[in-house]
């Protein structure tokens, strides 16, 4: 896909937030990270198709918090290319570590990150439960522990 053309969004920029909840449910969470972060979004003949959010956690680590891609171009490797273009962002803003989390029932989102590199480095125990009010089922499995996946720059 070389149509594909990924810019951060400047601050006057309307928040993508149809996409941005096809991979976290709850808005109250978005708000909470989109303001701290940088979004960066995908277009294909100036249509957004794709988002992902970054998020300074720690000194030279960033974390990638949301990572969306619209219903009809899932499948097509658009998630790959987002997350390959999350690294590249990192790298060249001298970030070492990458980290992401998904959800324990998010199966082809881990398959995904595995495959961009990035590796399991923990778990976090009843996230979903503690953070989030409705009960997120994806592939006939509730999502209650957030896997932590890391890639090192």
């Amino acid at each position: 896909m070389n149509d594909i053309i990924i810019k951060k969004l400047s601050s006057d920029e309307k928040i993508p937030y149809d996409l941005l909840l096809l991979a976290d449910p709850s808005i109250e969470t978005i708000n909470d990270y989109i303001y701290r972060g940088s979004c960066y979004a995908a277009y294909i003949n100036n249509i957004i198709i794709g988002a992902y959010v970054m998020i300074r956690t720690r000194p030279l680590t960033l974390e990638l918090v949301n990572i969306a891609v619209i219903e009809e171009y899932q499948g097509k490797g658009i998630g790959k290319i987002l997350i390959f273009n999350a690294i590249d962002m990192a790298k060249k803003d001298k970030v070492k570590v990458l980290e992401v989390g998904t959800g324990n029932s998010s199966i082809s989102q881990l398959a995904l990150y595995q495959k961009c590199g990035f590796r399991i480095v923990g778990i976090d125990r009843d996230f979903f439960k503690k953070h989030y009010t409705d009960k997120i089922i994806e592939n006939g499995i509730e999502c209650v522990d957030m896997i932590r996946l890391s890639i090192d720059l």
